[in-house]
């Protein structure tokens, strides 16, 4: 038995740009793609608004682009897989979508994203664009809470997105936006689990080698090292320990209000997701903590990875408000 990728696909090179068009023709007109580069923006972005443009590599889908719309991101710069969007590709989607009120840049805490993003802002600057940054740093795996702005961001970026869109619906100019979505950040903790590799469709390997037997606590979606690898064992004892961890990092206390997200890293089933919930749930009720909203999906994967991570978000008065405000794209509509 082959034990090599399997994917219906055209020419492996053109996997970015054709699943691209497949989403723009879902959303109906509601994205607009940026000329002659691989960038989206919204298209009933108003004149008096910040703006706030996320991005990186693609194969992470419905991240990122699925997040850009009404109430979320008004823009999405995208790399090649599992690679940062370039420079030139940031500039030209930033400036196709902002409205001379400032940008917000929002995106995952990885090397190539962090220097292009930052020579996007410079280069910006120059032409007179104002632009803050908040790197989202939620895998509680990738370094202690002593070194937070070393982690990595992973499915939290769904979150951060969701308040700084909120945030800019309620008229938050950019020294406030910037603000909130900070808070927003520290307040959003990830740990995963794989189970099965995930592949790049231009070299037709796998990334990594997971035995049949085995599992990884905690690894990066991209196959970044976790904290252990182990031999297979029950779905509670893995998710009670990735609830307990998450609980510890964030120092959640009994009557703190918190969302949860089960997030399917590529090729886990919904049967896993619910399973991992339940214990979700059994293990925070058990601490005293309100679970106000629980989503259970896809939203932000790593190709056809097997394993799912759990994002804990935790809300204060100003947060919540935010979170209970509408939003409207491909991957989220609330």
């Amino acid at each position: 038995m082959s034990r090599n990728p399997k994917k219906l696909l055209n020419d492996p090179n053109n996997v970015p740009v054709e699943q691209l068009e497949g989403l723009l023709y879902a959303c109906g007109g509601k994205l607009i793609k940026v000329d002659n580069y691989s960038g989206v923006y919204r298209h009933d972005i108003t004149n008096d608004q910040v703006i706030v443009v996320t991005g990186g590599g693609s194969g992470h889908e419905p991240m990122f682009a699925g997040y850009v719309g009404k109430g979320l991101a008004d823009a999405a710069a995208l790399g090649e897989i599992f690679a940062s969007p370039s420079p030139d590709i940031i500039i030209e989607t930033t400036k196709a979508a902002q409205k001379g009120k400032g940008v917000l840049f929002v995106y995952g805490n990885y090397a190539g994203d962090n220097m292009n993003f930052d020579i996007a802002t410079e280069l910006l600057e120059e032409e007179g664009i104002q632009v803050k940054t908040v790197r989202v740093t939620d895998d509680i795996s990738a370094a202690p809470l002593s070194k937070m702005s070393d982690r990595r961001g992973v499915a939290g970026d769904m979150y951060v997105l969701k308040i700084a869109g909120a945030a800019v619906a309620q008229g938050y100019d950019l020294e406030k936006l910037h603000e909130v979505t900070s808070k927003a950040n520290f307040n959003t903790r990830t740990m995963g689990v794989a189970l099965g590799a995930c592949s790049i469709p231009q070299t037709g390997k796998f990334n990594f080698e997971l035995a049949d037997d085995e599992l990884e606590l905690g690894m990066g979606i991209h196959g970044e090292p976790g904290v252990r690898r182990q031999k297979m064992t029950s779905a509670d004892e893995i998710n009670g320990e990735i609830v307990a961890r998450l609980c510890e990092d964030i120092e959640l206390k009994s009557g703190d209000r918190v969302c949860v997200t089960i997030n399917n890293l590529g090729a886990s089933t919904y049967t896993e997701l619910l399973i991992a919930n339940r214990k979700v749930h059994q293990e925070l009720t058990a601490r005293g903590i309100e679970i106000y909203d629980t989503l259970i999906g896809n939203y932000c994967t790593s190709q056809e990875m097997a394993g799912f991570s759990v994002t804990i978000f935790c809300l204060d008065d100003e947060l919540q408000k935010l979170y209970d405000m509408p939003c409207d794209s491909f991957a989220w509509r609330k």
